[in-house]
């Protein structure tokens, strides 16, 4: 009787030859090719090529990169003055060493998420700064990413998901160049010299006398020059007319001297910031110089765009910029049309200007106005171009790379079933 046999060989050469072709590449990651089917990426995947970076992402996987669009990219002047390194680290701080999907983006909790960044694996980062902190809106649905630092200038809001390789790598878009707190990306060589004279600016201005006199009187104006280093400073100066204007009840020149500093520091924010930064800041609620005085969620200013210049909103008014008196990194100056008058002096319920202490507290906080924010299924106000928010053949895409998962297991478990048959 003739008797079937079956080769031992047979069997297992089937079953690695399934097991292999069953998986997919995972390595070897062309992050710039992926992002070439998108036109208004195409300066963020040349800044990727240029620092060198996206070789630093051929080998990894399970990451998410933070992409800015063309028009958020040019509408800002931070790529285009820093050295080619600080550039480099800052394009590291937009590769997030975690895979994060759509959805998990949109049950990320209010108090945020603490992820590594691949600039933090350089050692060139202080402390857990080279992390990023994501947090989300409850209200709105919006998520925004910025440094795990309290009072950070720099955020970014997340606009829409353009690509993703399940578990491998997802792209998302984000309105704005993330840099790490502390990062000084604007050293350069030709960084002008500090020690602008800003009395004899605004003197020079010719409608900027009683604030100069005001500084001059309150000794705030050394202060305010010293801290033109490190993130350097932006200072909202009211006009002539401005402080003409004020009403007997808006009492400023009657207030005491440590008073009186306050709201003078109230117009000043510690970070440097251009016409165009202003215009497309990302996050409105500004900290000031009196904030850092008084203490956290007090003394803020909320910046926006209206009818096409930038209002400042103090709680009590809403000034609006009326002209540019210095802009040279690491000072702007610029006049407003009215007084900006904190709500924690003039408001209903003033505050003490002495500094809260861990013993006494602080007896008072400003609330930021009201912000409407549109939720979107991708949250933010920006509309990306058709081609990138419907990306060419995207949902297909997806779809077929779910097929192929399936198969992929079907081809593994029958693997499975011929090894159980044959043992």
């Amino acid at each position: 009787m003739a008797v079937l046999r079956i080769s031992h060989f047979a069997p297992t050469t089937v079953v690695y030859f399934l097991i292999l072709s069953s998986s997919y590449p995972i390595f070897a990651l062309n992050i710039t090719s992926l992002l070439s089917t998108y036109p208004d990426l195409s300066d963020f995947a040349n800044l990727l090529t240029a620092t060198a970076v996206d070789g630093d992402l051929i080998h990894r996987s399970s990451l998410t990169l933070l992409a800015v669009p063309n028009s958020f990219l040019r509408a800002s002047d931070l790529a285009h003055r820093s050295s080619a390194s600080s550039l480099a680290d800052v394009i590291r701080y937009h590769v997030l060493l975690q895979y994060l999907s759509w959805p998990e983006i949109r049950q990320i909790p209010a108090a945020g998420k603490l992820i590594t960044t691949l600039y933090q694996t350089t050692g060139r980062a202080t402390n857990d700064f080279g992390s990023v902190n994501i947090t989300r809106n409850p209200a709105n649905g919006v998520v925004s990413v910025h440094s795990p630092a309290s009072y950070s200038p720099s955020n970014a809001t997340i606009l829409s998901l353009i690509k993703t390789l399940p578990y491998n790598v997802s792209i998302f878009t984000v309105n704005s160049l993330l840099v790490p707190n502390g990062f000084d990306l604007m050293a350069s060589e030709s960084r002008p010299p500090l020690g602008l004279n800003i009395t004899r600016t605004l003197i020079d201005g010719h409608n900027f006398n009683v604030a100069a006199s005001m500084l001059m009187a309150s000794g705030v104006v050394e202060e305010f020059e010293a801290d033109e280093a490190g993130a350097g400073i932006t200072m909202f100066v009211p006009t002539d007319d401005a402080f003409a204007d004020l009403s007997t009840t808006e009492r400023l020149q009657s207030l005491p001297a440590d008073k009186k500093a306050v709201v003078l520091k109230f117009h000043v924010l510690h970070s440097y910031y251009t016409m165009g930064s202003l215009e497309s800041i990302v996050n409105p609620v500004q900290p000031t110089l009196a904030t850092e005085e008084m203490g956290a969620e007090s003394f803020t200013l909320n910046i926006s765009r209206v009818n096409g210049s930038v209002a400042i909103d103090s709680g009590i008014v809403q000034a609006s910029v009326t002209q540019t008196v210095f802009d040279q990194n690491p000072v702007a100056i610029f006049g407003v049309s009215k007084v900006l008058l904190p709500r924690e002096v003039f408001g209903n319920n003033p505050i003490a200007t002495t500094r809260p202490t861990p013993n006494n507290g602080a007896t008072g906080t400003a609330q930021p106005p009201d912000i409407s924010l549109s939720p979107e299924n991708s949250p933010g106000s920006y509309t990306p171009p058709s081609r990138m928010s419907s990306a060419p053949g995207f949902r297909e895409e997806l779809r077929s790379e779910a097929q192929i998962n399936r198969g992929q297991r079907f081809i593994l478990a029958c693997a499975l079933c011929c090894i159980g048959l044959y043992v």
